[in-house]
């Protein structure tokens, strides 16, 4: 029931009736009167019981070291930031109050962790200081120079044959091959164009 279209008179006579045959005292009389109007406000509602979650895995199994398991549903994944998101409409921080979780409860495997980590590593990412970047210049260069002379022969790039054989005809004079003229293709005879049919 609403409470707008509820009648005080009916909590007026409840509350009477409930009076006559207790003993209240003055300064509960005020909390029994709000008590049975909203327990008449909410007759015809239903009843709103906290739901029991059990998950699907206890939470200290529910880390491994290649997979995390969801607590909802079980799924294995190597993160689950998305699929909470997406199967179950939760973000981090609800899911984690859902279940009980500390905040430091980690949602991605710890082995995926330590490869991203070491790819940004590789990539250089997370430097502070440009001077490191510096000596790790300085000290590939030197690696450079004391390489085998051979292998700084190998490094230079080798014309193809056609770039050579381009650089042979410029050196004796002759016209290079696309400035070279060619005689028009002849039609054939037995093939006019289409203009010239009648």
């Amino acid at each position: 029931m609403n409470n707008e279209m509820l009648d005080p008179h009916l909590t007026t006579k409840i509350v009477n009736s409930y009076v006559r045959h207790h003993t209240v005292g003055a300064n509960q009389v005020s909390e029994l009167i709000t008590s049975v109007h909203q327990a008449l406000g909410q007759l015809g509602q239903p009843v709103q019981t906290q739901e029991v979650l059990t998950p699907a895995v206890s939470v200290r199994r529910s880390v491994h070291h290649d997979y995390v398991v969801c607590l909802d549903c079980g799924y294995r994944g190597k993160t689950l930031r998305r699929h909470i998101a997406t199967r179950h409409g939760l973000n981090r921080d609800d899911y984690l109050k859902r279940w009980g979780l500390r905040s430091d409860h980690p949602l991605t495997a710890p082995s995926y962790s330590e490869q991203r980590s070491m790819l940004a590593k590789e990539l250089g990412l997370g430097r502070k200081a440009a001077a490191e970047v510096a000596t790790a210049r300085t000290s590939r260069a030197r690696v450079s120079a004391d390489a085998d002379p051979r292998s700084q022969v190998k490094t230079t790039r080798r014309r193809s044959t056609r770039s050579a054989s381009k650089s042979a005809d410029a050196a004796k004079g002759a016209a290079p091959r696309s400035a070279r003229k060619r005689p028009p293709r002849s039609r054939r005879e037995d093939n006019p164009s289409p203009v010239e049919r009648t």
